[in-house]
């Protein structure tokens, strides 16, 4: 029981943490927060990543070249310019360590405005660290495994956040059905989207890519967006005015009041 819980945990945990803060704070700033608020939610993406921390200017920028050029050649990681997800993978690995590791410069345009923790950033990325979180997670499993084919799930937690890319990137540009006619091949699958914290409603969000509720119809629940809305209700957040319209307005009415 114990290993189910830790695996669960730290699926939920990554997947939130790589939604909430690299993807929509970190590259698509759809709200603010106040620097200590910040530097919060910049750790707790370093303990939830843990062996797979991604840094968020990395991140940001790769992600922000895949919405400029989604499914063409220059897409750092669209499934139809690859043979299988581990070649798109291994492509997206590469064009993420360029602009990680400081290796070559984006277009300005794809750059700026990305939260910055640099020793942190460097700590997170570092091998030594990478396998320091691997002796986290063998340790726990030696004290609560209670049977040798629990093991098998102990490599996931050191690719956890290559997994849920690979998710994401593979199947939100193959498979399920499309709400809104875009230029590119984003899909929605709304079967697994809860597993994904919204991140699999890809056409929808394609569309309309700075709304905070990656959901458009009634039927589609983008699970992180009521998180989203508490921590702007109670104040952690602020809304920017194209991250959602109405119900953006009326949270920040009612903080105002």
């Amino acid at each position: 029981m114990a290993v189910a819980i830790f695996v669960v945990s730290h699926w939920v945990a990554a997947v939130f943490f790589q939604s909430f803060f690299l993807h929509r704070h970190g590259a698509h700033r759809m709200f603010t927060m106040s620097k200590p608020w910040e530097r919060l939610f910049h750790l707790g993406t370093f303990v939830a990543m843990g062996a797979s921390y991604l840094d968020p200017r990395g991140y940001a920028i790769i992600h922000r070249l895949h919405h400029a050029y989604s499914d063409t050649v220059r897409d750092p990681h669209s499934p139809h310019h690859h043979p299988n997800v581990w070649a798109m993978m291994w492509h997206t690995r590469d064009e993420y360590c360029r602009y990680a590791h400081r290796g070559e410069q984006p277009e300005a345009r794809f750059d700026g405005d990305i939260p910055s923790w640099p020793w942190l950033d460097r700590i997170g990325q570092r091998w030594a660290t990478r396998i320091a979180w691997l002796g986290v997670y063998t340790t726990f499993y030696m004290v609560f495994a209670t049977s040798w084919w629990q093991l098998v799930f102990l490599p996931t937690h050191m690719v956890m956040g290559p997994i849920h890319g690979a998710i994401v990137n593979w199947c939100g540009h193959r498979y399920g059905y499309r709400n809104f006619a875009t230029a590119d091949r984003s899909r929605n699958t709304l079967l697994w989207d809860l597993l994904m914290g919204g991140e699999l409603f890809q056409n929808n969000h394609h569309r309309h890519p700075n709304r905070a509720n990656f959901a458009a119809r009634t039927f589609e629940i983008d699970p992180i967006y009521p998180v989203m809305r508490l921590l702007s209700w109670i104040g952690v957040i602020s809304w920017r005015a194209s991250a959602d319209g109405a119900a953006v307005r009326s949270d920040n009415a009612q903080r105002a009041a």
